[in-house]
């Protein structure tokens, strides 16, 4: 199948002789993207591949059956052990990636139009300012973008599937959640449904499929961006039928926090049956299987697409990234399988870059999150990062191995709890208020499993301080140095001072905007409380805000 690129006429061609006369504000314009430094494969700017997966958790194993990844992204470049999601669940998180902001700057809060997830308010006010529409508008790159986009995407209500967001040169986008057989693509703006026959309509391989012809068929003339979007791990976890026997003696990691009771935990989580029952343990080992069984489909894609870019002379030109839009867990707290909780095994993903100027077998221990993507692309393109009003920071001077780089602290995690008006029938011993139920009475998520938190990891200190926004305004913080399993609260044990801080630096990090989202943390040498910061303006919209704890 050959690509049609979306504007008419298709990606220019031009030779660098025969470029057309640009006119004086072109020139200023593309301009603002000419800072980085030439690399040695030649002097246009460097291209750059986003590799997106679904539910993919790090702590529990789950870059563990990838080794073709590992060992032509991880191996031949840099490793993040420390690599966040500012909200762990699927739209709010990919909102972040896009825009480079935290979910209250976006406001995108959850996966429904109601949330605003790919709703007409984001097409509208969030979308032309993505890292893409730049990169496409003021840079000059070819941009693809192949699989899920948002979970809403091609929803009637919020112009269907016809629907293209600004700044893609070629469009090959998932209709709303992930599936493997029997979904719909825009392609460039037009439907076109798949079937159930693997060799044809399989989702991760029809992607790299339409990601090698992109290669074959762009500009020779001109960067590319490409941003490859899987379903895999997320459920169905339907694997590709030579892999679907694989695993068969592999478990759901039995660690200190599985199949346990959250003692001091928010109510949610205390809600949950343990122990759990033995068919709920067999569904989610089974579960923790599958998923690692449509990963290979990923690895597969993986390694055909590096082949390709060495092939055609553009590795070496070429940053590719490879992480998840949010981690998962499988028995945790006697939770059987979901994501959208504060702890580690959640709000923690992978993060693997190779590229131009990146020595290989590296690993950083640096706290990022997934806000600093948008920023750090538009730094390989040389894009000015103070004309963006994004929250993250550029990763290049850490990829390119940098001295005395000044590096954030902490970050913001923060998530807007969903439930349902009326009693989940699969257990009705609840009120109205929780969703995510599953048939042994435990549910996953509710109308006040809001909380926001902020993740420190400093020379001196590796803690997490959360505050739900319910009556009791509960709170839960850990120090993840003698407890990495998050088993003990230590909410009203810790020092009153320090958990003081703390909550105003929680409350400053929950109104912040671009550059008020990086000063420094409480553990930081430049910290200082400043009450102004907590009441800006930047963010508009509504913003949660906690002004009390529990000592």
């Amino acid at each position: 199948m050959r690509l049609l690129p979306l504007a008419p006429g298709g990606p220019r061609r031009h030779s660098p002789r025969h470029l057309p006369a640009c006119s004086l504000a072109l020139l200023l314009l593309l301009g603002c993207c000419l800072g980085v430094s030439r690399v040695a494969a030649g002097s246009r700017r460097p291209n750059v591949v986003l590799l997106l997966t679904d539910d993919q958790d790090e702590v529990l194993g789950g870059m563990t059956p990838l080794k073709k990844t590992k060992a032509l992204i991880g191996e031949m470049g840099m490793t993040f052990s420390s690599a966040y999601v500012p909200s762990a669940l699927c739209c709010p998180s990919r909102a972040s990636i896009l825009t480079g902001k935290y979910p209250h700057n976006h406001h995108v809060v959850n996966n429904t139009l109601e949330g605003n997830c790919s709703s007409k308010s984001w097409q509208k006010i969030q979308e032309p300012h993505t890292f893409p529409a730049i990169l496409s508008s003021v840079c000059g790159y070819q941009t693809f973008f192949a699989g899920k986009y948002l979970n809403e995407y091609g929803a009637p209500d919020a112009g269907g599937l016809e629907h293209v967001p600004v700044g893609w040169s070629y469009w090959y986008a998932l209709e709303k959640n992930s599936k493997y057989y029997n979904y719909t693509l825009s392609i460039n703006g037009k439907a076109r449904k798949h079937g159930e026959n693997y060799s044809v309509d399989y989702l991760t391989d029809v992607l790299a499929n339409v990601s090698l012809d992109f290669l074959d068929y762009k500009s020779n003339y001109e960067p590319f961006f490409m941003m490859i979007s899987t379903p895999a791990p997320h459920s169905p976890w339907t694997a590709a039928p030579q892999y679907q026997k694989l695993f068969q003696n592999v478990f759901a990691p039995r660690n200190k926090n599985f199949n346990i009771h959250g003692t001091n935990k928010h109510w949610l989580i205390r809600q949950a049956k343990t122990p759990m029952t033995n068919s709920s343990i067999q569904f989610l080992d089974n579960a923790f299987r599958k998923r690692w069984q449509t990963l290979l489909s990923v690895d597969d894609l993986v390694e055909k697409l590096v082949k390709r870019l060495e092939f055609i002379g553009e590795l070496n030109n070429t940053y590719i990234f490879y992480t998840s839009d949010n981690g998962y867990h499988t028995g945790q707290f006697s939770l059987p399988i979901d994501k959208r909780q504060l702890y580690e095994f959640d709000i923690k993903v992978p993060l693997l870059v190779r590229g131009p100027g990146i020595k290989p077998n590296q690993t950083s221990k640096m706290l990022v999150a997934n806000i600093d993507l948008g920023p750090t692309i538009l730094d390989i393109a040389g894009y000015n990062l103070n004309k963006t009003q994004m929250d993250g920071m550029s990763l290049l001077p850490i990829l390119r191995g940098a001295s005395n780089v000044t590096w954030r602290s902490d970050v913001l995690v923060e998530y807007q709890g969903e439930g349902r008006n009326v009693t989940d029938p699969t257990c009705p011993s609840l009120s109205p208020g929780v969703s995510q139920c599953f048939p042994d009475c435990v549910c996953e998520d509710a109308y006040n499993n809001t909380y926001a938190c902020v993740r420190t990891m400093s020379a001196l200190w590796n803690l997490q301080y959360c505050e739900f926004d319910d009556q009791e305004v509960f709170v839960e913080v850990y120090n993840l140095t003698a407890d990495p399993h998050q088993i003990t609260n230590i909410a009203k044990s810790i020092d009153p001072e320090l958990l003081g801080k703390m909550n105003y630096r929680l409350m400053m990090l929950q109104s912040c905007s671009g550059p008020t989202c990086r000063t420094p943390g409480v553990f930081d040498p430049g910290y200082r409380f400043d009450p102004r910061l907590m009441f800006n303006n930047y963010g508009g919209g509504r913003t949660r805000r906690f002004s009390k704890h529990l000592l």
